[in-house]
């Protein structure tokens, strides 16, 4: 695994955490926050260990990933683990004064996979400018939660 930058990202939402709660653990409506999620199966409950299916699109390219449940703490963290890359996607709520920050993060403690690093630079136009896209796309995927959660 080759070390990379975390990303994070937080907004600030009005609504309490059990309702913010309720949608980041709902990964099949993930597509219609995140701008790279196409579509995610998942079979059963969202709980510690489940293990889901990720569909992603980049422009015309579409690619699978695999994931893993690795944080499941009620209103507070929550964690998957993306088995193809090593990344691990957070989402961490905190109950302020007027309803939830929260906070969501691109983890790799233990690096992003050699192969992954190679097809960012070979497709995806290099780690930098796909770093600088998934920056974007987690400030687009609040914005849409804090709006489906403020609803």
């Amino acid at each position: 695994m080759t070390d990379i930058e975390a990303l994070q990202e937080t907004v600030e939402i009005s609504a309490p955490p059990e309702r913010v709660w309720s949608l980041v653990t709902d990964l099949p409506r993930m597509a219609s926050w995140s701008p790279q999620v196409v579509r995610t199966f998942v079979r059963g409950p969202v709980e510690l260990g489940t293990r889901a299916v990720n569909v992603n699109r980049r422009g015309v390219l579409l690619w699978p990933t695999r994931s893993k449940v690795v944080r499941f703490e009620p209103h507070r963290d929550f964690a998957f683990h993306i088995l193809d890359n090593g990344v691990i996607w957070s989402f961490r709520l905190e109950p302020t004064a007027t309803g939830t920050r929260v906070t969501q993060q691109r983890e790799t403690p233990d690096g992003i996979t050699p192969i992954s690093l190679r097809l960012q630079d070979a497709v995806l136009g290099g780690v930098g400018r796909f770093t600088g896209e998934l920056r974007d796309g987690m400030r687009d995927t609040l914005g849409r939660i804090k709006a489906d959660a403020e609803a």
